[in-house]
């Protein structure tokens, strides 16, 4: 079987890939694969495990013969791959779900107190050279402590934050969530709308997939009723806030601040947000623990083994 891995891997990871499919091709370039590149990828080979910015969209599977029957997709997201274009294909997608979960939330809690406490700020302060000491007025930032939170998108992840800021920080914890959800294992209210969360919260950790449905879901009505105080955190996909409504919101100070692990257009970062002292950015770190991509491989390599030998995909999306 013709196996493609689209970016290089761990070594952990490469040698198990390449221990069962020994004939694994692996890219050699951490540049995502252009259309033209993904159509030829689906004519040469019988599966292969692509990741993030992959332009796995409707036209590339137009390509004849089309050989793939399987991307195994390594990362829980999936909406770089137009699944119903799969479908109509009959291409199976799996996802790498669980393993990513808590590296994400401990990502999404840095973010938060980097935020509220202006870390990134002072971190630039220290090195500039500039700082001439401490003094009772500098650098005041928010308290985390006893404040409200709010989800959007009570997933696994989702979950795992409120869980680190309920018992760590003794945070109130609200969440939006698309489908009405039962108790949790700690004490959370869901709200009846988004704006409802928003103008309620203190701080808000969006955690919900990417895709056309939640494209813009923070919009410029959703900053508003965040209100000048409020801080937002983003660790799910970047088009669920719309950034020029959010640049905006920063500059005019309409909110306080915005931690970012993701972009709307990634991986480029306009020059209106990269200006921003109140803004707090990062390269999409939210798995970046080499335990963790070495699972998220490990687990997408489960899906390949179990299509190799016809069995049912462990993590099928579609």
């Amino acid at each position: 079987m013709k196996l493609l891995v689209t970016r290089p891997m761990t070594a952990a990871a490469t040698r198990a890939i390449t221990a069962r499919f020994p004939e694994t091709r692996f890219r050699e370039t951490n540049v995502p694969m252009t259309l033209d590149e993904c159509a030829a990828a689906l004519s040469d080979h019988d599966a292969i495990i692509p990741t993030l910015g992959d332009a796995f969209v409707a036209s590339a599977f137009k390509a004849r013969p089309l050989r793939t029957r399987l991307l195994a997709n390594f990362g829980a997201g999936f909406n770089h791959i137009d699944l119903d274009a799969a479908r109509a294909a009959g291409v199976s997608v799996t996802n790498t779900p669980d393993v990513v979960t808590d590296a994400t939330a401990d990502l999404a809690v840095t973010l938060l107190l980097m935020t509220a406490r202006r870390a990134a700020e002072g971190e630039r302060l220290a090195r500039s050279g500039r700082w001439q000491g401490w003094h009772p007025t500098q650098m005041l930032g928010s308290p985390v402590s006893g404040r409200v939170l709010g989800i959007v998108g009570m997933g696994r992840i989702g979950r795992a934050i409120a869980r680190r800021l309920h018992h760590g920080f003794g945070m109130t914890v609200l969440f939006h969530n698309r489908s009405t959800l039962p108790p949790q294992d700690f004490p959370a209210e869901q709200t009846g709308s988004l704006i409802e969360l928003m103008k309620r919260s203190d701080f808000v950790v969006i955690a919900v997939p990417g895709g056309a449905a939640t494209r813009h879901l923070i919009d410029a009505r959703a900053l508003r009723a965040l209100g000048p105080d409020g801080i937002i955190v983003n660790i799910a996909r970047g088009d669920v806030i719309d950034e020029t409504a959010l640049c905006e919101a920063l500059a005019q100070n309409r909110i306080r601040a915005a931690g970012l692990d993701v972009y709307e257009h990634e991986p480029l970062i306009s020059p209106e947000l990269r200006a921003l002292d109140n803004a707090v950015l990062l390269p999409h770190l939210g798995t970046a623990v080499e335990e963790t991509r070495t699972e998220m491989a490990l687990r997408a390599l489960q899906n390949v083994i179990a299509f190799a030998q016809g069995k049912p995909l462990p993590d099928r999306v579609a």
